[in-house]
Parts: structure tokens; C-alpha cells; sequence
């Protein structure tokens, strides 16, 4: 059995900017600053870590409960975003059909390992109708620290299906070195992808174990898998 852990942003779906936007409006509501995010570094980091440095960036202190304040107002503005038309927004080449095949094959779980928070990363991922192809996930509501997020995805799938995957049947699919790093404390396979920020110039100096352009050929991502 192979567990397979999406990343979302830059990897499924590019929201076209609704996420900033959404983080920003929220940020300037709640405390009267905009921009707040500017300057601020987001691919492959977590919503909380964001979150956090933009609190810094603008002289305000941290608190566990301006952290949930923040993130309801930011769910709604989101959801209202998302609904709005964005041009640049738009499903990675290769989706949905890479998870419809996987998803109808037995020998798959897909899963989310992300540093969106899991309501922002459902709200996204249901406007493309690929919220449903997913069974478990970790999510920046976990940890902060995205090299802590694998135990919680696993974690996860023990609860749902009661047994205890190998590592090296687990593999953490995204866009940014950031993707590579998470998997290799825990002796995940690494799975990289150029749809993002990164090239495949910059991704191959992370080291995954696979690296493509996109992932528009299904055949040759299964490939992966038929000796592993």
C-alpha cells in the first residue's frame, strides 16, 4: 500500500492569489495594517509561520488566541475570494485525471500534507472538486514546523485504516525544496514538481527522488511505483 501526500498550492491548484488576498483583508480588518504581508516569504511555509512574521513585521505580539481570531476571518474572506474570477487561478497540468486514476486503483491513499490550514486548504481544494479524492491529511493546524507535519498524516492513517505504513511506502508529492526537506526526517520518498516558484534547475539541487516538469503524463508518474 503506497501513501501519497499532496501538497496543494503550486502543486494541485494555483488559487490565483485568493490566499494572499484573503490573509491580507483579514490582517488589515483585524488590525488596520494593510499589506502586511509584503516582503513576507510563502512557498512551502506554513499559514501559522506567515501568520507569524507578519505579526512581527508589524510590531504586534503573539497570541494563541489572535492565531484563531485570525484564521476565522480569514476562512470567510477566502471563501469570498474564491467565488470571485481570478485569471491566473487554475488546476496544475495533469489534474484531476492523476487523481482519478490513482484514487481508482486499491494499492493508493492520497492525502494532504500541506501548510494551509485544513479549512482554507478545504475551501481551495472544493471550488476545483478535488476535495474529494482525499482521505487524511496534515495540515498547518498540526505543526507549524512543516518537517513535523508527516507523523500527523500518519498518525492519521493508522486511525482510519489500523495499520502502520513503512516509510518507504510513503511519499510526499510539491513544489518546493520545502516538500523535499519535510519528507526526510522520516524517511519518506520525496516526489518533486516545476509547477511552482521552482524550477526544475532549483528542485534538483534538493535532491528528491523524482522530479518532473508537471505531471501531465499519468503513465510516467505511475512508473514510479511498479518496482517500489
Amino acid at each position: 500500500m503506497k501513501i501519497l501526500l499532496f501538497d496543494i498550492d503550486g502543486t494541485l491548484i494555483h488559487s490565483g492569489g485568493s490566499g494572499m488576498h484573503g490573509m491580507s483583508q483579514a490582517f488589515e480588518e483585524l488590525y488596520g495594517i494593510p499589506d502586511a504581508f509584503e516582503g513576507i516569504p510563502v512557498s512551502g511555509r506554513t499559514d501559522t509561520l506567515i501568520f507569524r512574521d507578519a505579526l512581527q513585521k508589524c510590531g504586534l505580539p503573539w497570541r494563541e488566541e489572535e492565531l484563531e481570531r485570525y484564521k476565522q476571518r480569514y476562512f470567510i474572506h477566502l471563501a469570498v475570494d474564491m467565488q470571485r474570477p481570478r485569471p491566473k487561478r487554475r488546476l496544475m497540468p495533469g489534474f484531476p485525471e492523476l487523481l482519478e486514476r490513482l484514487h481508482a486503483l486499491p494499492q493508493f491513499h492520497l492525502g494532504l500534507l500541506t501548510g494551509n490550514w485544513y479549512q482554507a486548504a478545504a475551501i481551495k481544494l472544493q471550488y476545483f472538486d478535488l476535495w474529494k479524492y482525499f482521505e487524511f491529511g496534515a495540515f498547518s493546524d498540526d505543526e507549524s514546523d512543516r518537517n513535523k507535519l508527516v507523523p500527523h498524516a500518519l498518525r492519521r492513517v493508522q486511525e482510519r485504516y489500523n495499520f502502520v505504513p513503512r516509510n518507504h511506502d510513503v511519499y510526499v508529492i510539491g513544489d518546493t525544496p520545502r516538500d523535499v526537506a519535510c519528507a526526510r526526517p522520516h524517511g519518506a520518498g520525496a516526489i518533486a514538481v516545476a509547477t511552482g516558484d521552482y524550477s526544475l534547475a532549483e528542485l534538483r539541487a534538493a535532491a528528491p527522488d523524482h522530479l518532473f516538469q508537471d505531471f501531465s503524463q499519468v503513465e510516467k508518474f505511475l512508473e514510479i511505483f511498479q518496482t517500489g
